[in-house]
């Protein structure tokens, strides 16, 4: 037996009815009026354009004047006579949008819906004097709403049929996809503001994934009524057996409660949005004058972008902020990041085959990216140019293709020029040089970002200005180039990303935005950002106490009395110190629970087991500390650093001048064979060690052959 027409209608309702929204609308009926000279992208060249602050920036940076006041209240509705945003001022709101607002009738689709649907159902000429009277205000839009349904009086079967004869994707205006695509891939909120109906809108925002609570618009009213004859033709063939097909559901009115249905709906809609969301810039683009009302009431949006691809409405192009008729002006408009590496190594190779390719692949990023190499010799020429031509660093990762829109630099300066995203990845004790380079040779843009992919910490010498001390990586970064810098860390062997292993890591950024924006820069579908973090210390910290942990492990394999029982007691005992000696560094913001992200206990399992660190400390150890570290890692790193001995003697001279050696066990018993004070095969007896006061060491025994310039000093937490 076939459903009857009521089960089917009653369905179809059910499916189409959300939780709630609003809007006002603009229709698109009517000629295109004559262009009138407008503030178009042509014109906004000729002007001087600053540097485009990034929309990922701190919500808390104060916006642009717009010249328009803007009430605290977001339940005033103050009407301000419209005074444009400057031209040069333009650029600048729309690249840093947080949230962009969409008119949907020939703004998003092609057609006004209702208009549409009149056609349809055979009525387009009696609802299209209606339209044009509002249009012209010579009708209240309100009333205009209501004499168009009851001219219609659609049923739900004609909306469904009505829907599935005009696909949402054959109705969508060209360029829109993209240019939503490629807002929502910079993290700005996208909403449909509209004075058509949800229901009809619906299968558009799905496709263009805008989520259904973004939606504001106009409800029908539905009412159950008797079928009259042309709906029983309407039916033929079907079972009409059962008393419910003697009715029918129908349009007959609107909601009135939706803001959307009313003049000023739209201002009052992106008030509602900026309540509920911490918004600093709002665009709102559309076509008529209900979406230029948006910007002529306090409290709305910053910035009207009109939009004349499938109308051009002369009122619009006067008082636009812009008017385009191409979406793809505004995509042209909207910052992609220049991004840089610095570093050139092992693990800065195989990272960057996936920076080179998101940058290829995601519409946030300059396709070209610039890498620091220092220049050496290799078979016969240049490193650099030896990576230009095979795409590939073959003295540090051979045969890992890092892609054909890498191109090496031995100049630091031009590395870094006009970069907005830059990626340190170096062996920390030359961190502070390079910086200070950078510093010599005109520093990085103001607006640029940073993240440090470098494991360890830098002991700074006492000074006039200060007693010097322990600094971490990100923290010599943001204060010698004065921007702001995140990290990454984690579980990331270079010998194992190259081929394209499974790995993840974790970034620490104390703008969340920015994370977000590095994340897209680095997560692939083998490399995983699994979390970001505020606890940037902890993140860092983290991964340069691993290193040292990890000699410890390899000190346990390389030894004759070798367990994997010995081995679990290092790595516990070993995640125990680094934890306690973050939060005794930094005791306000280190977080237990990063200990046990990609950055704290994965990344310590895989050093542990498969790093350089544990490598070099198993030869030590097997060569019954005979051969120094220094000539291990010439010998058998062929031109990588080792960080974990370093690091050692660093973190050392902090237990010493805190007089902490005894509380760090292990710790102490690493820098004390690395010294030569004990043997390797001792790293068993840490704990023997520490009771017995055996770990006692001078000042200066704690310095390292790795770095001349580092020294003991006490940590003021």
């Amino acid at each position: 037996m076939m459903r009857s027409s009521l089960a089917r209608q009653s369905r179809f309702v059910t499916r189409m009815i959300c939780s709630s929204s609003s809007s006002s609308s603009s229709t698109c009926n009517g000629s295109n009026a004559s262009k009138l000279p407008t503030r178009s992208l042509s014109m906004l060249a000729t002007q001087h354009v600053p540097d485009k602050p990034s929309p990922w920036s701190s919500r808390h940076s104060t916006p642009n004047q717009t010249l328009r006041f803007q009430s605290s209240s977001a339940t005033t509705t103050t009407t301000t006579k419209r005074t444009t945003v400057p031209p040069t001022h333009v650029p600048q709101l729309w690249a840093q949008a947080q949230a962009v607002c969409f008119d949907v009738d020939c703004t998003v689709t092609k057609n006004d819906a209702l208009d549409d649907l009149a056609g349809f159902l055979g009525k387009a000429k009696e609802v299209e004097q209606i339209t044009h009277a509002a249009m012209n205000g010579q009708m209240d839009l309100s009333a205009a709403l209501q004499q168009r349904l009851e001219l219609m009086q659609p049923t739900v079967d004609d909306l469904r049929r009505y829907l599935q004869s005009h696909p949402a994707e054959q109705r969508l205006v060209p360029g829109i996809r993209k240019l939503i695509a490629e807002l929502q891939a910079r993290n700005v909120k996208v909403f449909l503001i509209s004075g058509g109906f949800r229901e009809l809108i619906l299968p558009v925002a799905d496709a263009l994934q805008i989520p259904r609570n973004n939606i504001y618009a106009n409800r029908f009213v539905y009412m159950m009524s008797d079928k009259d004859k042309d709906d029983d033709d309407d039916d033929e063939g079907e079972d009409q057996s059962h008393n419910d097909d003697n009715k029918i559901i129908r349009v007959t009115g609107f909601d009135p409660s939706q803001a959307t249905s009313h003049q000023g709906g739209k201002p009052q809609v992106i008030r509602q949005i900026r309540e509920q969301n911490p918004l600093q810039t709002v665009v709102m683009v559309g076509d008529g004058s209900t979406d230029l009302e948006a910007v002529q009431e306090s409290g709305a949006a910053d910035l009207f972008i009109g939009y004349g691809g499938v109308v051009q409405r002369p009122a619009v192009q006067e008082q636009a902020d812009l008017f385009v008729t191409d979406y793809q002006e505004l995509v042209d408009l909207l910052p992609r990041y220049k991004v840089a590496m610095i570093g050139s190594g092992a693990f800065a190779s195989s990272v960057m085959q996936m920076v080179a390719t998101n940058a290829r692949n995601k519409p946030l990023f300059q396709t070209q990216v610039s890498m620091y190499v220092h220049e050496e010799d290799f078979e016969g020429q240049a490193l650099t140019t030896t990576i230009n031509q095979r795409h590939e660093n073959p003295k540090y990762l051979p045969s890992v293709p890092l892609g054909d829109n890498v191109v090496a630099h031995a100049d630091l300066k031009t590395t870094v020029q006009d970069a907005d995203l830059l990626i340190f990845c170096a062996p920390h004790q030359f961190m502070h040089s390079m910086c200070k380079q950078i510093q010599l040779t005109g520093g990085v843009k103001p607006t640029a970002k940073a993240i440090s992919l470098t494991k360890g910490i830098h002991i700074s010498p006492p000074s006039a200005g200060g007693g010097g001390g322990p600094q971490l990586m990100s923290s010599m970064i943001q204060r010698m180039l004065n921007i702001e810098c995140s990290v990454l860390m984690g579980a990331n062997l270079a010998k194992e990303i190259g081929p394209g292993g499974l790995c993840e890591a974790t970034i620490g950024s104390r703008v969340q935005e920015q994370g977000q924006l590095f994340a897209e820069l680095f997560d692939t579908d083998y490399f995983h950002v699994s979390s970001i973090i505020s606890d940037i210390e902890g993140a860092e910290l983290a991964g340069a106490l691993k290193n040292i942990v990890a000699l410890a492990a390899g000190f346990v394999d390389g030894s004759d009395k070798h367990s994997e029982n010995a081995k679990a007691v290092i790595l516990r005992q070993g995640l125990s110190e680094m934890r306690r000696f973050a939060k005794a560094m930094y005791p306000n913001t280190v977080r237990d629970d990063t200990f046990f992200e990609a950055c704290g206990v994965a990344d310590l399992i895989a050093t542990c087991y498969g790093g350089r660190n544990h490598w070099i400390a198993q030869e030590y150890a097997q060569r019954h500390g005979t051969t120094s570290f220094e000539q291990l890692e010439r010998d058998l790193l062929k031109g990588q650093k080792l960080q974990g001995v370093l690091t050692s003697f660093e973190v050392q001279s902090v237990l010493n001048a805190n007089h902490w050696q005894h509380e760090y066990t292990l710790f102490s018993t690493v820098n004390a064979i690395v010294t030569g004070k004990v043997p390797p095969e001792d790293i068993i007896k840490f704990r023997q060690l520490g009771v017995t006061g055996s770990l006692r060491m001078d000042d200066e025994e704690s310095v390292s052959p790795f770095e001349e310039n580092a020294v003991a000093t006490t940590f003021q937490a």
